[in-house]
């Protein structure tokens, strides 16, 4: 599966942080939404285009959190 982007609220602390991945594996898209950090608990969601998966970031990405996109390392 590979990374392709990364969005963070910018706090830090288990009850306060939350992160949403954007991964492809195939012609699968999946978002992620995680609210804890690495120890948190995750949702996530699975699309057949990118389009459908982007859709649902910016869905999720509305709202009163500061959000920033992170740089992701392109794959190797």
């Amino acid at each position: 599966m590979e990374q392709r982007k990364h969005w963070w609220n910018g706090k830090w602390g288990r009850l306060a942080r939350k992160d949403i991945y954007l991964r492809t594996s195939g012609d699968q898209w999946y978002v992620e939404q995680r609210a804890g950090g690495s120890a948190g608990t995750s949702h996530f969601f699975e699309y057949d285009s990118e389009d459908a998966a982007l859709n649902m970031i910016r869905a999720l990405l509305n709202g009163p959190e500061d959000w920033r996109e992170l740089s992701v390392r392109p794959p190797r």
